[in-house]
């Protein structure tokens, strides 16, 4: 796959409040929640970036790279900024990063090679993922033409929230239809871990 304008962006870096430990080491059947994420897109892009300040063991995957946030407590957002200004500051040539959660194992990677269409469509510098009539304001296709306004307005106009920012910006969504569960179901709670439990055991006796 043609992946060159886009980076591969893992945002992990949450404090996992809701679920009470760091959700990225738990695991759900034989892989990690990161590693689901992680497999799923090894094979789609050549270089995969992680934004998170914990301990991650990404052994098991090349090319990956860990960095921090640049920000401490900025929300998602500053991990979208810390990205942008690791492809600057390394001079890489991506055009776009694509941002996926670490805590959403069951994606359809289907969104990808919609990604590499709305690339070529030129209709918009940010694109979010909608299923079920909900946006997934963390499934995004994100232009490096945006980093000097998310980086103002996180600095100096305070924006903290992904969707905020995104309406202000303006943001055109990817609609992708459900068959049996929503996909992008994420796990924040420990509720939430023991349905993705049943999905998981449902979909491997299909």
């Amino acid at each position: 796959m043609e992946d060159n304008n886009i980076l591969a962006v893992v945002l992990a870096g949450g404090k996992s409040k809701r679920f009470g430990e760091d959700k990225n080491h738990i695991k759900l059947g034989d892989k990690t929640l990161l590693e689901h994420v992680l497999f799923k897109i090894s094979n789609k892009y050549e270089e995969i970036l992680i934004v998170s300040s914990h301990n991650l063991d990404t052994k098991k995957i090349k090319n990956v790279t860990v960095i921090p946030d640049c920000f401490d407590d900025f929300g998602p957002l500053v991990g979208v900024l810390s990205a942008m200004k690791w492809v600057k500051e390394n001079q890489k040539n991506y055009k776009w990063i694509a941002t996926f959660p670490s805590d959403t194992p069951f994606f359809e990677t289907t969104i990808i090679d919609e990604y590499q269409k709305r690339i070529k469509l030129k209709d918009s510098m940010l694109y979010f993922i909608k299923s079920n009539n909900k946006r997934h304001n963390i499934f995004g296709l994100w232009s490096m033409n945006l980093l000097e306004t998310l980086e103002k307005d996180l600095i100096k106009n305070n924006f903290r929230k992904v969707e905020d920012w995104a309406n202000k910006i303006g943001v055109k969504t990817i609609d992708i239809k459900i068959k049996k569960f929503d996909p992008f179901f994420n796990i924040n709670t420990k509720e939430d871990f023991e349905e993705a439990k049943k999905i998981l055991i449902e979909n491997l006796n299909d």
